[in-house]
């Protein structure tokens, strides 16, 4: 006989227990519950709507959980640090991260044969030199037309054609630098790295193929030397090439002429022509660009008519109208100094010489 909580009957057959043995382990609590994508009707519900046995409820939105916020927000971090250093040291342009180069100079005085010619008309002294077709001041630095290259583009060509020329202008036609007045114009187009060394010039000067003055810039000594006509003479050629994906150069080669006069002399008194060859070679990364700053990696300088045993490290003291070269060559050279420069002197050919 079936118990009084058996269904009549009696329990199922093949089931000891009855079917609730089986679900006995299965616990279906209130999170199960609301959890469930399908609800069943209530039976007051099914009578009044006379809807289906169940309806399907509406999916919950559940918001990230903070783990995996947390790990969203470290990949970004990370992706944002990876971007930045990769623009602010780009380890693949060459050239990166590597010191500056400092300038390698030479300053070669040039020395007369004979007597320096001169004459109270410095207009009459250029039209019979060879600087005769040369143009006045800047406009004697031209930029040659510009292409871009493989890695620069026309405007960065054109921006390093510009600061070079910058450089000459206020290197060799300021005659407030001209004459020993100031260096801050120049410095500024300096890479911060060199601008040590050009201090180290001027504060303390040597011939030694780092740190001459004349090597930077043309300068003469004010107490012998004026300039009898601000409209200097100039002539020479720029050109800019790459020399690998990071470094733009541009090499000049200008000869600038000069009428020169003595100190307080007045303007009656005879002038004469002081020439001065520079080969300049810039270098240019893509920081020097922005910057419309250079790196000035070799100055080659020829200047005359100078006595070769005078300094032409510190100042250039050239001689004037009627003067000749002083007896004795350049300083000596040491060949055993490991940071020595040789001293060098070259003659002045009368052919480079006013005809007057």
């Amino acid at each position: 006989m079936a118990g009084p909580a058996d269904p009549p009957g009696g329990a199922p057959e093949g089931t000891p227990g009855g079917g609730e043995d089986e679900y006995r382990s299965v616990v279906f609590d209130e999170t199960f519950v609301r959890a469930a994508r399908l609800q069943e009707f209530s039976a007051r519900e099914r009578i009044t709507d006379h809807a289906p046995a169940v309806r399907r409820r509406p999916s919950r939105h559940r918001g990230l959980s903070r783990q995996v916020l947390i790990l969203v927000m470290l990949i970004a971090v990370a992706f944002g640090t990876a971007i930045y250093m990769g623009v602010r040291h780009p380890s693949g342009t060459p050239g990166a991260g590597e010191a500056v180069e400092p300038l390698r100079m030479t300053v070669i005085p040039l020395a007369p044969e004979g007597k320096v010619p001169g004459t109270p008309d410095s207009e009459r002294l250029y039209d019979n030199s060879p600087a005769a077709q040369f143009r006045i001041g800047a406009a004697g630095v031209t930029l040659p037309a510009s292409r871009r290259t493989a890695h620069f583009s026309d405007g960065q060509v054109v921006t390093a054609l510009l600061t070079a020329k910058d450089y000459i202008v206020r290197s060799a036609l300021d005659p407030e630098v001209l004459t020993g007045g100031q260096t801050r114009s120049v410095r500024v187009l300096l890479g911060v790295d060199q601008q040590d060394q050009f201090d180290r010039s001027f504060t303390r000067p040597a011939p030694d193929g780092r740190h001459a003055p004349t090597g930077w810039l043309v300068r003469f000594d004010p107490s012998r030397t004026e300039l009898a006509d601000r409209r200097i003479r100039v002539q020479g050629t720029l050109q800019a090439s790459e020399a690998d994906s990071g470094t733009l150069e541009v090499t000049a080669d200008h000869t600038s002429v000069y009428a020169l006069r003595p100190a307080g002399a007045g303007p009656g008194s005879r002038v004469s022509l002081f020439t001065v060859r520079r080969e300049l070679h810039f270098r240019f990364d893509r920081e020097d660009l922005r910057l419309h700053q250079t790196q000035l990696v070799v100055s080659s300088v020829q200047a005359g008519p100078l006595s070769c045993s005078e300094d032409s490290a510190s100042r250039l003291r050239p001689l004037l109208a009627g003067g000749t070269a002083k007896e004795g060559g350049p300083a000596g050279t040491d060949p055993y100094a490991a940071d020595g420069a040789p001293a060098l002197c070259g003659s002045l050919a009368a052919e480079a010489q006013p005809r007057v």
